[in-house]
């Protein structure tokens, strides 16, 4: 199977784009882009993320609290930055950190959650968080399909 043909497949499924952010055992800001992100249960309240085995970023978030981002259409900046783009002269905007950890300010919304569970996921791991506080707003969010970037835009399309 041509698994960048597979890849172009699953990018006709419009995705949300987060960051997940953490402190590792050394107490530093941590954060790693993601698009694969559902919510699972809602008693108990979880959610699972999906990490690329070989990512720099994998050894630290494991078993760590964590934090889901949900990017803001004006984020898109973050989601080059904490792919590992380069964002020259980029500031990020936290919020003060929680008690799970550092929070991106101005996100559409966030969930804090502690370490449930771990899978395994052929070239990924799968994280599973238990949500114990969110916040939310009603801004527009980041959006990835088919290669690119896009943004929610409200307005009823089926009645």
């Amino acid at each position: 199977m041509d698994q960048r043909e597979l890849r172009n497949c699953f990018g006709h499924f419009a995705t949300g784009v987060c960051v997940v952010t953490w402190k590792d055992d050394n107490d530093n800001r941590k954060g790693i882009t993601i698009n694969s992100f559902t919510s699972v249960s809602l008693h108990p309240p979880l959610v699972l993320i999906s990490i690329k085995k070989q990512s720099k970023s994998l050894n630290s978030l494991k078993k760590q609290k964590f934090i889901v981002n949900i990017l803001s259409a004006e984020q898109k900046e973050y989601a080059l930055y904490f792919a590992r783009q380069s964002q020259e002269d980029l500031v990020i905007d936290w919020q003060k950190d929680s008690d799970i950890g550092p929070k991106l300010n101005n996100a559409v919304a966030t969930m804090e959650c502690t370490s449930w569970a771990e899978y395994e996921g052929g070239d990924h791991l799968l994280l599973l968080g238990q949500v114990v506080t969110f916040s939310y707003n009603e801004n527009e969010c980041l959006l990835f399909h088919k290669g690119k970037f896009l943004q929610t835009k409200t307005e009823t399309i089926i009645k």
